[in-house]
């Protein structure tokens, strides 16, 4: 079983660096203008990080043609969207649920920036019962 706890600490500075990125640049600006602040933000707070990794799913084991990528993976195991939409969809819950899945990674964050509050949603992978959580420990699917 996951230890939420645990995982809520160890993303508490991405969630601190999203916050201020959004602080500093305010709301409705394209979603590149974000990462790129997200990026900064990041490296001034010597976060481990990379920005657009690609990767290739596997399929049976077997490396697939088809490619992905994400915007940030950090501390190798916290994949990062971020958007600046009108409203999160259950299409953009999907894309970062399966990043974490394919990836393995233990924790992502959804970051809309769009609205005067940054919305950012915190959720954890069981990758031994293929679980996804939200922060609050409640089943996600």
């Amino acid at each position: 079983m996951i230890n939420i706890p645990q995982l809520t600490e160890h993303i508490y500075d991405v969630v601190g660096a999203i916050f201020e990125v959004h602080k500093e640049l305010g709301p409705g600006l394209n979603e590149y203008v974000y990462q790129e602040g997200l990026e900064m933000e990041l490296t001034e707070r010597n976060i481990v990080f990379e920005r657009e990794l690609s990767f290739h799913p596997s399929y049976h084991g077997n490396k697939m043609d088809a490619m992905f990528r994400i915007d940030f993976l950090c501390k190798g195991d916290i994949v990062v969207e971020c958007k600046s939409v009108a409203e999160i969809l259950p299409v953009h819950y999907a894309q970062l649920f399966n990043y974490m899945r394919l990836l393995k990674a233990s924790c992502g964050i959804i970051a809309n920036f769009a609205d005067t509050t940054a919305h950012i949603g915190r959720y954890f992978l069981d990758t031994e019962m293929k679980c996804i959580y939200y922060a609050n420990g409640k089943k996600v699917r």
